[in-house]
């Protein structure tokens, strides 16, 4: 093992060795490197010549661009052009890490760890895969989760899925998730998608209580928790009494078992699906500043191995609007937007009784809803159905219809329904 990799894990055993048993073997062997060519490049830094970092300047010290794509960017190239760090700029990673205490005030006094910038979620869950996944091991998930968590997780990492039914009467099945949490080995991986993807489902204020009390009791028990938090859809919520925090301003200082991982980003909260700016964030309880650099080191190595780093001209842009006097009033306004389009879906789907072909399951956030087909009815005929003969797309999820009202303009929300129901009735009458 590299010694470097051993000096980073001497830190985090002595800061919390709970935290070192968490690691998979790749984390425990990823180190950010501070010696060759970054070391020597940062040692070179600010010289007469620096003949290190491989980048092309002008022979006034200034980074080489092609104009013609200079003049399409209203930002200073030293913003746009050069290498972002590993780390991500320190500038966004600070003003992020403010954000995420404004955003959840539970958090207030408790130390979390500064984030490192990934290339949006997709990447950051990858990068928590790589530092707390090893093949074989067992990551915990609703039956209701993102698709593309087979491929970031079982795909690349060769980790199985131990699902446990997410809806009991309207609500979160906490029994189901109290036995899968109780089962297994005492090295546990939870994932937990709030609002969820697909079902656009958050728990109710009081089930998060409850959640946070049934993992505070596992970890209790002897057992060793790495919980990430996938919060793509921050801050979307529709309605009241439903938890408006991230799990993890309740999970980053739960016990010295639980670590709390969250992966988060501008992506879904700030409309910039093509930005691919992430942040990965680190909390525990007693976590010290020498625990969380560690963890941010081993973190921005991995990114460095895997992409060498984020874009920095997305990071920048970023970090203007989050310093506009406007930003908050601009989304706000794209709030409301989503909202009252969900307060219409949800108007249109209980006006009339729909449950001859479909049950609608929980949601009151998010970008997205699904339908729960009658066992009669085939998803995906009825998938093309729509296509052919509706005009309508939706996604076909094993006998459950996913729904983005997201992307429906309110004016078509009441015909998106009635062309799921008909396709259902068509279904019928062909067989």
């Amino acid at each position: 093992m590299n010694p470097q990799a051993e000096e980073l894990n001497k830190i985090i055993q002595s800061q919390n060795p709970s935290v070192f048993e968490l690691l998979s073997e790749k984390g425990k062997a990823i180190f950010f490197p501070k010696k060759g060519i970054l070391g020597q490049t940062a040692a070179a830094k600010g010289k007469k010549i620096n003949a290190t970092i491989g980048t092309a300047n002008e022979d006034d010290g200034s980074v080489m661009t092609l104009k013609s794509l200079e003049d399409q960017i209203n930002i200073s190239k030293s913003f746009a052009f050069p290498y972002a760090p590993s780390f991500g700029r320190p500038d966004l990673r600070d003003k992020w890490k403010s954000m995420i205490y404004e955003k959840n005030p539970s958090l207030e006094g408790i130390e979390i760890s500064q984030p490192v910038i990934s290339n949006a979620l997709t990447h950051g869950l990858s990068m928590a895969a790589y530092m707390f996944v090893n093949s074989g091991d067992e990551v915990i998930v609703p039956d209701l989760f993102w698709g593309n968590y087979n491929l970031i997780l079982s795909n690349a990492y060769g980790s199985t899925f131990k699902k446990f039914t997410f809806f009991k009467d309207q609500g979160m099945d906490l029994d189901a998730f109290k036995n899968v949490l109780a089962s297994g080995s005492k090295r546990k991986i939870l994932l937990l998608n709030f609002p969820n993807n697909p079902s656009g489902y958050t728990p109710t204020v009081e089930e998060m209580k409850q959640v946070v009390q049934i993992i505070k009791e596992c970890a209790e028990a002897g057992n060793k928790l790495t919980i990430i938090t996938d919060d793509a859809y921050f801050g979307l919520v529709y309605e009241d009494g439903i938890e408006m925090q991230s799990p993890f301003a309740y999970l980053a200082n739960l016990h010295e078992n639980v670590l709390a991982v969250k992966i988060d980003g501008a992506t879904k909260e700030d409309y910039v699906w093509g930005f691919r700016v992430g942040f990965i964030t680190y909390g525990i309880k007693g976590g010290t500043e020498e625990l969380y650099t560690a963890l941010a080191a081993k973190t921005a190595g991995a990114v460095r191995g895997n992409i060498s780093n984020a874009c920095n001209l997305t990071q920048s842009l970023l970090l203007k609007a989050f310093e506009s006097e406007n930003y908050a009033d601009e989304k706000k306004e794209k709030y409301d937007i989503l909202q009252e389009r969900y307060i219409k879906l949800k108007e249109v789907l209980y006006s009339k009784d729909y449950s001859d072909c479909f049950e609608v399951l929980p949601f009151n956030s998010g970008y997205f809803m699904c339908l729960k087909l009658t066992d009669d009815l085939d998803g995906e005929a009825i998938r093309n159905i729509l296509l052919d003969k509706y005009d309508t797309g939706i996604i076909n999820m094993a006998g459950v219809i996913r729904l983005a009202f997201s992307a429906t303009p309110l004016a078509l929300i009441e015909e998106l329904v009635s062309n799921i129901y008909s396709a259902c009735k068509d279904y019928r009458n062909q067989k």
